[in-house]
C-alpha cells in the first residue's frame, strides 16, 4: 500500500483534499468515487508525508514537453526493435540532456529491474508523467500492445507540442513590442523628463496639465524606482496567488471566454485538447468513463473541466457522450457534438475524434496568424498615441516659451 496526497471534486463543485492509503491511483479513484468524489490529482508520498524523489519540489526543474516527446518516440522504436525495457531506458537516460529527466529515467529503470511494472514506476513521478501518460502505459501492459500505445502517446505529445508552439508563437511578437515600449517609456521618464523639468523650472513658464503629469511621473520614478520594482513584484505575486485560488481561476477563465477574438481561440484550443486526448485514450482501450475523468484532469479551464466531469457521470449512468455534452454548447462547438454522435453510431469514435482534432488544430493555426495581423495595427495605434502624448506634453511648453519671446 502507498500513501497518496490527493485532490478531488464532486459534481456540485465541492473540493476535497488530503492523504489516503491505496494500492495504486486506480484504487484511490474508486474509493473516492464511492464517497461521491472524482479524483482530479494524486501524488505518491512516503510514510512521513514527504514526496518521493531526489529533491524538494520547489527546486525541481520541469521536464520539457520536447524531452518527453523524444523519450516516448525513441522508446517506441526501441520496443519495436526488440530491446528490453530496462536496456531501452538506460540508453534513453544517456541521451537525455535534462539532468532531472535523466535521474527520473534511471530511477524507473531501477524499479523495473526490481520487479515493478512500468506504469507503477511512472506513478512515482506525477510531476513528470501526466495521468494520461500513466494510464495509457498501464493499458499497454494489460493488453500487450505497448508499442502501439507508445505510438499513440508520441502522436498525442507531438500534436500538443505543435499546438502550444503555435499559440506561443502568436503571442511572442506583441509581448516583445509591449515590453520594449514599456522599457523605452520608463527610460525616457527617468532620464529625459527630469532634465527637461529643470529647464522649464528655470524658465518659470506656466506648464500645461499634460506636461505637469508627465514631469511628476518622471520625477516620481527617478526618486522611487526601487519602491516601484517592489510594488510591481508584490502585485505580480498576488495576481499569481489569486489566479491559483478557486474563485480567482474561475473569474479569469470566465473573462477569457468572453473577450472577443480571444474567446474563440480559447474554445477551439480546449476543444482540440478534449477530442485529441479522448481519441488517444479510446484508441488505447481505456474505458470511456475513465477516459473522460483523465481528460478532465488534463484541461486547465475550470468550465471545460466541470463539463467533462459532469458528462462522465452521465455516461456512467448510461447516457451517450454526445447527449451528455449537449447542455454545454456555449463552450463546445456544435461540430464536436455532431461528430461525437456520428462516432457513436458508426463505432469509429477514436478515428473521428482524431480527424476532428486535426481540423481544430489547423483552424487554430490559421486563427493565430490572423490574431497577429489584428494585434499589429492595434499595437501601432497604442504606440503612436503614447508617443504623441509624450511629444505634445514636452513640446507644447517650448512653443509657449517662443510665443512669449
Amino acid at each position: 500500500m502507498a500513501l497518496y496526497s490527493y485532490f478531488a471534486k464532486s459534481l456540485k463543485g465541492e473540493e476535497k483534499n488530503g492523504t489516503m492509503e491505496a494500492k495504486n491511483v486506480q484504487q484511490l479513484s474508486a474509493t473516492l468515487k464511492e464517497q461521491g468524489y472524482i479524483l482530479i490529482k494524486a501524488e505518491p508520498e512516503t510514510e512521513k508525508g514527504e514526496k518521493k524523489g531526489f529533491s524538494l519540489p520547489f527546486f525541481r526543474k520541469k521536464v520539457s514537453l520536447t524531452e518527453k516527446l523524444m523519450f516516448t518516440r525513441n522508446l517506441q522504436v526501441m520496443i519495436v526493435s526488440g530491446l528490453s525495457l530496462p536496456k531501452a531506458l538506460r540508453i534513453l537516460s544517456d541521451q537525455s540532456k535534462s539532468k532531472r529527466f535523466k535521474e527520473v529515467i534511471l530511477k524507473i529503470e531501477e524499479n523495473i529491474t526490481k520487479g515493478k511494472n512500468f506504469s507503477e514506476s511512472l506513478e512515482e513521478f506525477p510531476d513528470v508523467f501526466s495521468e494520461l501518460f500513466r494510464n495509457m502505459i498501464k493499458v499497454g501492459e494489460e493488453t500487450g500492445g505497448m508499442d502501439n500505445v507508445l505510438k499513440i502517446l508520441a502522436r498525442q505529445l507531438e500534436k500538443e507540442h505543435d499546438l502550444k508552439s503555435k499559440i506561443k508563437g502568436a503571442m511572442i511578437y506583441p509581448a516583445v513590442i509591449i515590453c520594449a515600449m514599456i522599457g523605452i517609456g520608463i527610460l525616457m521618464l527617468i532620464m529625459v523628463v527630469p532634465t527637461l523639468a529643470k529647464t522649464f523650472e528655470e524658465l518659470k513658464i506656466e506648464l500645461p496639465l499634460t506636461t505637469r503629469v508627465v514631469m511628476w511621473l518622471g520625477n516620481f520614478l527617478a526618486q522611487n524606482w526601487l519602491l516601484c520594482i517592489i510594488v510591481i513584484a508584490v502585485a505580480v505575486f498576488f495576481l499569481r496567488l489569486i489566479s491559483k485560488s478557486k474563485s480567482g481561476k474561475k473569474t479569469i477563465d470566465y473573462i477569457l471566454l468572453k473577450i472577443p477574438v480571444i474567446s474563440s481561440l480559447v474554445k477551439k484550443t480546449n476543444s482540440a485538447y478534449t477530442v485529441r486526448t479522448l481519441s488517444s485514450l479510446v484508441a488505447s482501450g481505456v474505458p470511456i468513463v475513465r477516459s473522460l475523468e483523465i481528460v478532465a484532469g488534463t484541461l486547465d479551464n475550470v468550465y471545460y473541466k466541470t463539463a467533462i466531469l459532469d458528462a462522465s457521470e452521465k455516461v456512467r449512468k448510461g447516457e451517450k457522450l454526445s447527449s451528455a455534452l449537449s447542455s454545454y454548447t456555449a463552450i463546445y462547438p456544435s461540430l464536436v457534438l455532431q461528430m461525437l454522435e456520428v462516432g457513436e453510431e458508426t463505432g469509429e469514435t477514436s478515428s473521428i475524434l482524431a480527424k476532428l482534432a486535426d481540423f481544430f488544430e489547423e483552424d487554430i493555426a490559421n486563427e493565430t496568424k490572423n490574431l497577429s495581423s489584428i494585434i499589429e495595427p492595434i499595437l501601432m495605434l497604442i504606440i503612436g498615441t503614447v508617443i504623441g502624448f509624450f511629444a505634445v506634453s514636452m513640446v507644447q511648453p517650448m512653443y509657449t516659451m517662443l510665443d512669449a519671446i
